[in-house]
């Protein structure tokens, strides 16, 4: 993937013009080269792999092993296509606003808002069904006494959010770290269970012969590959969010590609070894509702072992890393629409270590009173991947539409495969958007309510009101004024 970066830097901004224009930026401003390739990767690597400790599992139930399976390769093969399409958009626009840029240069404003409005939903949904999550492990582990409610709930969010007001390099280091644990304990199990894999099991669950196409590979038919679609993607949800620390990376056009390139074989990898792991150890039927798969993977009928004792507190450490991260991600999301005036413009300020404070307090707070209010954290990660799936196919239309309208943008990296690649992002991503209302219809009308809610504020008020000297909104004049030159 390399090979494909060509060494050409990337086009700053245009300057500022006028004393109050250059004060409201210098006052939402980030910390640069924060973030080289490794850290990115280690970025990209959190975000998702606490979805390898839980979660996956319930696919089983929806679809049997072979109905899972063929929906993680899809969904695999969807992120796949989606980075590569994003690792090129990244190189073009190199900012804070991620997904939402992309689509502001391409869509336009509504387009714009539409994609940023489905990551913020995913972002700030997301770690609110985490929390609930780390509450649960640490009553399960008995640590200090400690039951999952609001106190461990609020505990993480002042904890987690006060290392990101440190600063964006002290927090992304501590999320390698943690992430890292997370990854050597995941090989760790795999190498266990290994060692009690049975092929013969994996195909145990009862089959329902009035489903069409029913086997015992797919004990629920056909459809039960498409119900398994958003569980296959929990093996990968969240690395789409490495390129909203563009503004925050060194040297963005060369270590966007590479850190998405890296996290996304890793990512693949042990979404190999784990399904196969877990599943061949005590049965597909035996971890389909668990709510620590790998640990009944790992102890069948017996007691705990000191391998499983292991796992189960490096599943913490997962939810740990999924949870920082995906604060990061959510934080940058909300500051980039903030800047440019789509949310409330006061969100977007910064602190003097470059953090946006404000950013990251909100939709913590919210987060915290979603768990400690619900303690559903199941129906709030399918919020989550509703929102995921709108942005995924915005996102990809975003890049087929700049390959087609401008054609000569100067791209240093370009995704393979072109608009063919970006296209099945497209197409595998509306797959998987109808696949949320099989799973769970009341999360993605929850869902359909909140964007509905957004939607009317940017119609009567913040569209009116965009900052166009916002680096998104002055990408997106530029093309527009080159338009206008080309056309004369």
């Amino acid at each position: 993937m390399a090979d494909d970066i060509a060494p050409v830097p990337v086009s700053a901004p245009p300057a500022v013009k006028g004393d109050a224009d250059a004060e409201y930026l210098e006052r939402r401003t980030l910390r640069r080269g924060s973030a080289g390739w490794l850290l990115l990767t280690g970025l990209g690597v959190a975000y998702v792999v606490s979805g390898d400790f839980s979660g996956w599992n319930v696919g089983l139930d929806k679809g049997g092993f072979g109905g899972l399976a063929i929906a993680t390769v899809l969904m695999g093969a969807m992120y796949a296509c989606l980075v590569f399409s994003l690792a090129e958009l990244s190189t073009i626009l190199p900012t804070a606003g991620g997904g939402y840029g992309f689509a502001r240069r391409a869509l336009g404003p509504w387009g714009g808002f539409l994609t940023g409005t489905a990551i913020l939903i995913e972002y700030i949904l997301a770690p609110a069904a985490i929390v609930i999550f780390i509450g649960d492990y640490v009553e399960s582990l008995g640590l200090f006494g400690l039951t999952s409610s609001w106190p461990v709930y609020l505990g993480c969010f002042v904890i987690f959010i006060g290392v990101h007001l440190w600063g964006v390099g002290e927090a992304l280091r501590f999320s390698l770290v943690v992430t890292a644990v997370a990854v050597a304990a995941l090989l760790i199990f795999a190498l266990g269970a290994l060692t009690e894999f049975d092929a013969g099991s994996l195909d145990d669950i009862a089959v329902d012969t009035t489903a069409f196409g029913s086997s015992s590979w797919l004990p629920f038919g056909v459809l039960g590959i498409w119900a398994a679609f958003p569980f296959g993607m929990w093996f990968f949800l969240g690395v789409e969010g490495v390129p909203l620390a563009a503004e925050e990376a060194k040297d963005p056009v060369r270590s966007m590609p590479k850190a998405l390139a890296i996290s996304m074989g890793i990512l693949a990898l042990l979404a190999l070894i784990t399904f196969f792991a877990a599943t061949g150890a005590q049965g597909a039927d035996a971890v389909k509702s668990a709510g620590n798969p790998l640990v009944v993977a790992l102890e069948g009928d017996g007691g705990p072992t000191a391998l499983s004792r292991f796992v189960n507190y490096a599943g913490l450490a997962g939810l740990v890393a999924s949870f920082f991260s995906l604060i990061y991600a959510g934080s940058r999301q909300l500051f980039a629409l903030s800047r440019a005036g789509y949310l409330p413009r006061f969100l977007s300020l910064t602190s003097k270590r470059k953090a946006p404070y404000l950013g990251l307090v909100i939709p913590g707070a919210i987060g915290f009173a979603l768990a400690a209010a619900t303690g559903n954290g199941a129906r709030m990660l399918n919020i989550a991947v509703f929102g995921a799936t709108i942005s995924y196919a915005l996102m990809a239309l975003s890049h087929i539409v700049l390959r087609r309208r401008e054609p000569g943008l100067e791209r240093p990296y370009r995704t393979p495969g072109g608009v063919l690649t970006s296209s099945v992002a497209f197409v595998l991503a509306l797959s998987a958007l109808v696949a949320t209302f099989l799973v769970d219809k009341d999360a993605a009308l929850i869902a359909l309510a909140v964007y509905a809610v957004a939607l009317a504020y940017f119609a009567i008020y913040s569209r009116h009101h965009l900052v166009a000297s916002a680096p998104e909104e002055e990408f997106a004049a530029l093309a527009e004024a080159e338009a206008e030159l080309t056309r004369d």
